[in-house]
């Protein structure tokens, strides 16, 4: 995928050394292109000693079991993110406790995957019927009988065998630092 013009004037970009990079840059007005990112969350919740799965309706991973998850959106907090993404996949409502895992796949498309564990508010795992056609709360025993994606595997492993509680959203900054999503440890 190559970006061939600028996205804030629309001026034919040229290529430009940017500390020993070759990017894509506006010759007449700031744009520099940095690269393809995404940016994916995922939850590790569970409820009374089984851990919310669903079935993958679509590819990629469509037939596997795997936490939801998703996307962010463009001016989306990524806490908000996953409760947003836990409620549309499943009508479950949830909260985040903590930042708990991190996966970094560098390719066409730079994806970075941050997976909170999150503390279970209220509902029953009801499939959206679009992205995911199953949901529910799982036993480790019963997940050795289901199709369950290698990296869920390592997720819920990740979650449940923590040294630490993992990075803590902090929600009172020594400064004010409004629309930040800020976690530390």
């Amino acid at each position: 995928m190559n970006v061939r013009f600028c996205l804030s004037c629309g001026t034919e970009l040229e290529m430009r050394d940017f500390d020993g990079t070759l990017r894509p840059a506006c010759p007449v007005c700031t744009f520099v292109h940095w690269g393809h990112y995404s940016i994916g969350v995922g939850a590790i919740l569970v409820r009374e000693g089984k851990v919310l799965l669903v079935r993958r309706a679509q590819d990629p991973g469509k037939g596997y079991w795997t936490n939801p998850g998703g996307y962010i959106e463009q001016k989306e907090l990524i806490h908000d993110t996953i409760v947003r993404e836990v409620r549309e996949e499943t009508g479950v409502e949830a909260t985040v406790r903590s930042m708990i895992a991190l996966r970094d796949q560098p390719r066409d498309i730079h994806n970075v995957y941050i997976a909170f564990a999150m503390d279970y508010v209220s509902g029953d795992p009801v499939p959206d019927g679009v992205e995911v056609d199953g949901a529910g709360f799982y036993s480790m025993e019963e997940m050795e009988s289901m199709k369950v994606a290698s990296f869920t595997r390592w997720l819920i492993h990740a979650a449940l065998e923590a040294k630490s509680d993992g990075l803590l959203q902090d929600r009172e900054p020594i400064v004010p630092l409004d629309g930040y999503g800020l976690f530390r440890g």
